[in-house]
């Protein structure tokens, strides 16, 4: 086992009483979730030894464990960005830290660029698919965690297509998209926008694959949520900022909460 996990989990498992089996990611703006955990139990990043924290605006830097809507969870609230200068391995090591800690599914949030036309800023996306774009894995290296995973994992059955179901009976207006993820920091110039849609592509960000990939080898089913926070760029004659991403994210707080409160509601 990869020393870096085990030395997370002990200190962890040392701080809480339970050991609940759904995760929550909290993307840019969408922190405010944190402050619905009943009976939480607060851990900065920081004082956990061998693991990343965030240095990103819009995100806080703690795991919480505790009651979300009805459900024991635990909420990154705040996630862990390759453009911060992390190793995807170190996001690795937080996905199997938490396999150790009994998780077996995770939702995970974030914002976006809508790449689809048919968005609009403000729209939370289903994500049904992810294309790696940063050419970056967070396996790379010796499979020292085959405990937790193999050394080639299947991405076919990482998404959690009966609690999708699930969603799309709630809401079955709902969009359903790919999304794509980049390094950043920087945003994407129109042309590569242009080119993205042509890979198929609904939504373009910074995050969530290492995420989805590290749970993947895991055998951590997974759901996506996108907060489509603004049209890529060369769609609208704007600039991007991410101060537009956090401001569009707090406007739909109670849509997103509604979102995330009725999947944990629909999981058995």
């Amino acid at each position: 086992m990869d020393k870096r996990v085990k030395e997370a989990y002990e200190y962890i498992a040392s701080k809480i009483s339970s050991k609940p089996k759904v995760a929550l990611i909290l993307g840019s703006g969408l922190g405010f979730l944190a402050n619905e955990v009943k009976n939480a139990t607060h851990i900065s990043y920081k004082d956990i030894p061998s693991f990343p924290y965030s240095t990103a605006p819009g995100h806080e830097g703690k795991v919480i464990f505790g009651e979300l809507f009805g459900k024991e969870v635990v909420v990154l609230n705040g996630r862990f960005h390759i453009y911060e200068g992390w190793n995807p391995s170190d996001i690795k090591v937080v996905i199997h830290t938490l396999k150790l800690l009994g998780m077996e599914r995770m939702l995970i949030t974030n914002a976006a660029g809508a790449i689809n036309t048919s968005y609009k800023p403000g729209d939370i996306v289903l994500v049904k698919d992810v294309i790696n774009l940063m050419f970056r894995n967070p396996l790379r290296g010796p499979n020292d965690d085959d405990d937790i995973g193999p050394r080639f994992p299947d991405m076919l059955g990482v998404f959690d297509r009966t609690w999708m179901e699930k969603i799309k009976s709630v809401f079955p207006d709902m969009n359903e998209g790919v999304y794509l993820a980049v390094t950043g920091p920087t945003y994407e110039t129109p042309a590569e926008i242009r080119g993205f849609r042509k890979l198929g592509a609904d939504l373009v960000g910074m995050s969530t694959v290492p995420e989805v990939i590290a749970c993947a080898h895991a055998g951590i089913k997974v759901l996506v949520f996108s907060c489509a926070t603004n049209m890529a760029a060369g769609i609208l004659d704007q600039p991007l900022s991410h101060e537009e991403v956090v401001e569009v994210a707090n406007k739909v707080k109670e849509r997103f909460t509604e979102v995330v409160k009725k999947a944990l509601e629909v999981l058995e």
